[in-house]
């Protein structure tokens, strides 16, 4: 079966927690996974951030809309038991807990007017059993491969000079090539059959990077053109290099790369789009919002 939404989480963990002991989220993982028959790859899957697995996120919202209605109390960071009213709910014999389902507690309805959903869209899609951060961070990611798109596309229009000073400015704010001055210098240079330039590998210079950069639209780069350029590298006796393109790779010559003794790293035009928007270049923020959450140990008395 596939991962549950949250609101099909709440009754199997009400139940679990009618034992009236105290449980950790964690035991409460490993008892709803295999009621719920989850696989591996299921249990691995995360959100988009990549910060937590969509399954765990599921549980917490589930645990949170309870305690909101008073069905659970938090005893502790990171542990819940079940209340009084949550034992009473249980002994209703209950087929299904969903938000509807809790609408009955005042203390619930309090928390719905606080944080009440005004856009109609967003609403729907709550309705579909996704969380609060999945939302947040589906929508960022949206936001963002759009972004990496244009980003792309305008990097593909550019003159070969800037896309020159982009690639320079990227990998200085990745931490290669010590100054922008000495990337600047380095970078373009060169003039060697498939290097482009050479970038220092720290900012002391204890290794040097070889570069080849293609400012390519459509064409696939194949294993020929990485046989070229690792050529080039061995010509000049360098261990390491890095191949940067706008188009992509086929699969030989990606292959091919991981083949060989030499660390040649291979960056496609998604991946220079994508780190360009994480090293902040040719892009700029439009705007911030900062995610807080309960600090519990401040609440506990030393």
């Amino acid at each position: 079966m596939s991962i549950p939404n949250y609101e099909s989480i709440m009754l199997p963990l009400l139940k679990f927690a009618g034992d009236h002991q105290e449980h950790s989220m964690w035991q409460a993982i490993d008892v709803l996974t295999s009621q719920f028959n989850l696989t591996q790859e299921e249990q691995r899957k995360l959100l988009p951030s990549g910060q937590q697995s969509i399954f765990y996120n599921r549980v917490g919202w589930a645990r949170s809309y309870m305690k909101q209605a008073g069905l659970l109390e938090a005893t502790r960071r990171g542990y819940f038991r079940i209340t009084e009213r949550g034992t009473q709910v249980l002994q209703g014999n209950p087929k299904k807990i969903d938000a509807d389902f809790l609408e009955q507690f005042n203390e619930f309805q309090e928390f719905k007017k606080r944080t009440r959903v005004r856009s109609t869209s967003q609403q729907e899609i709550l309705n579909k059993g996704e969380t609060p951060v999945e939302i947040l961070e589906t929508t960022y990611q949206s936001l963002r491969n759009e972004l990496s798109s244009e980003l792309l596309n305008q990097v593909k229009m550019s003159p070969p000079s800037l896309f020159e000073k982009m690639v320079v400015e990227l990998l200085v704010k990745m931490g290669y090539g010590g100054s922008r001055k000495d990337a600047g210098e380095a970078i373009g240079k060169r003039g060697d059959e498939g290097i482009d330039g050479i970038i220092k590998e720290d900012r002391l210079g204890l290794d040097v990077i070889y570069i080849q950069a293609k400012r390519w639209d459509q064409t696939t780069i194949g294993r020929p053109e990485i046989q070229r350029f690792v050529g080039a590298l061995q010509g000049q006796h360098a261990r390491k290099g890095i191949f940067i393109t706008t188009s992509s790779f086929s699969k030989d010559a990606l292959d091919y790369a991981r083949s060989i003794d030499s660390k040649v790293i291979l960056i496609d035009g998604e991946q220079l789009a994508q780190s360009m928007i994480d090293y902040n270049v040719g892009v700029s923020s439009d705007r911030l919002y900062e995610i807080k959450k309960l600090d519990s140990d401040y609440f506990v008395e030393e």
